[in-house]
C-alpha cells in the first residue's frame, strides 16, 4: 500500500490500514502536516463546506447520515486532541496531525517525509491513495479539473495578556474564523472571499491586501493594535459542489482518492482516510457513496 501525502487523511487512513496488518508506505515531500491540514486555522466543524440545506438538495434525506458521519470523526478527534466542541471544535492542528502520525508509525506504517512523489508510476504498490487535497496538481489530469486549489491565509499576535474569547468563533458563514491560544495569542484567519481571484492559487504566500485585513480585523477584535508575531498561508483543494472526492478512482486499477474538502478537511479528511481505508479492506461503509469521486470525473 502506498499512499501519497501525510496530512490528516493520509495519516488517518494509514493507521486504519496499518491497525489492520497491511503494509504500508506514506510518502510525504515535506513533513508531517507541512500542508494545509498543519497551516489552518485549527477549526474542527461538524458537517461539510456547504449549509445543510445546500448539502441535503444534493443528497436528500441521506445528507443527515453525513451530518452524523462528521460528528463521529469530531468525537474520534476529540480522544486524540483532547478538544471542547460544542458541537464545534477547534485543534492545534499540526500537533494533532502529527500525533495520528505517531500512532500509525506504532501500528507498523512507514512514513516517508520529504519524499515527493512526481509521477504515479514511481510508486510500487498494488493499490495507492492519493490524500494530498489541494496540491494533488500533476500527478492526475482528470483530478486537476475536478479540484482546484484555493489559498486560505493566517495571522498570529503576541500573548494579549487578556482573554477575549474564552471559545473559537467564524463569521461571514466562517469566511472569517479566530481563537485565542492557551499563551492568549489570537490566531486570526479569513477574507479570501474579498479577493476570490487571487485566492484561487497554490502559490503559499501571503499578500498585502489579505494581510491588511486580517490586521484590521485583529485590531477590531480587541480595540487596538496587536503586534503580528507570524503569517502562513496554506493550500486547500476545493470542488464544484464543495462535497470531497473519496473512493476508487473511474477507470484506474487500484488507485484510490480522497481529497477536496473545501476548507473543511481537519474533520471530513479524518472520515474520509478512514473510509477509504475500509473500502480497500473490503468493509465499505455506507456513507462512503456520499463522496464518489464519479460524481465530478
Amino acid at each position: 500500500m502506498a499512499i501519497v501525502g501525510a496530512g490528516v487523511t493520509g495519516c488517518s487512513c494509514a493507521l486504519t490500514l496499518a491497525d489492520a496488518g497491511l503494509r504500508v508506505r506514506v510518502h510525504e515531500a515535506r513533513e508531517v502536516a507541512g500542508g494545509a491540514s498543519g497551516r489552518n486555522g485549527g477549526f474542527a466543524l461538524r458537517g461539510a463546506a456547504a449549509p445543510y440545506d445546500v448539502v441535503r438538495a444534493e443528497l436528500g434525506e441521506r445528507a443527515a447520515s453525513l451530518w452524523r458521519l462528521t460528528e463521529g470523526a469530531l468525537e474520534r478527534l476529540a480522544g486524540l486532541a483532547g478538544i471542547f466542541h460544542p458541537p464545534d471544535g477547534s485543534i492545534q492542528p499540526a500537533r494533532w496531525v502529527r500525533r495520528l502520525a505517531v500512532q500509525a508509525a506504532e501500528a507498523g506504517a512507514e512514513i516517508r517525509e520529504h519524499d515527493p512523489v512526481t509521477a504515479l508510476e514511481e510508486l510500487d504498490a498494488d493499490q495507492v491513495v492519493l490524500a494530498t487535497d489541494g496540491y494533488t496538481h500533476g500527478l492526475l489530469e482528470m483530478l486537476d479539473r475536478a479540484v482546484k486549489p484555493a489559498r486560505g491565509q493566517v495571522v498570529v499576535t503576541e500573548p494579549l495578556g487578556d482573554e477575549y474569547f474564552a471559545c473559537p468563533h467564524y463569521s461571514r458563514h466562517r469566511y472569517d474564523y479566530w481563537q485565542q491560544t492557551p499563551d492568549l495569542r489570537l490566531v486570526l484567519g479569513g477574507f479570501r472571499d474579498t479577493a476570490p481571484e487571487e485566492e484561487s492559487t497554490a502559490e503559499e504566500a501571503t499578500t498585502p491586501g489579505i494581510q491588511a485585513r486580517l490586521e484590521s480585523f485583529a485590531r477590531e477584535l480587541v480595540g487596538r493594535a496587536p503586534k503580528i508575531t507570524h503569517r502562513w498561508s496554506g493550500i486547500f483543494g476545493v470542488t464544484e459542489d464543495r462535497l470531497p472526492l473519496a473512493g476508487l478512482m473511474p477507470g484506474y486499477d487500484g488507485l484510490w482518492v480522497a481529497c477536496g474538502y473545501s476548507g473543511h478537511g481537519n474533520v471530513l479528511g479524518l472520515a474520509c482516510g478512514d473510509l477509504v481505508a475500509s473500502a480497500i479492506l473490503a468493509r465499505p461503509a455506507p456513507e462512503l457513496q456520499f463522496f464518489d469521486p464519479e460524481r465530478r470525473l
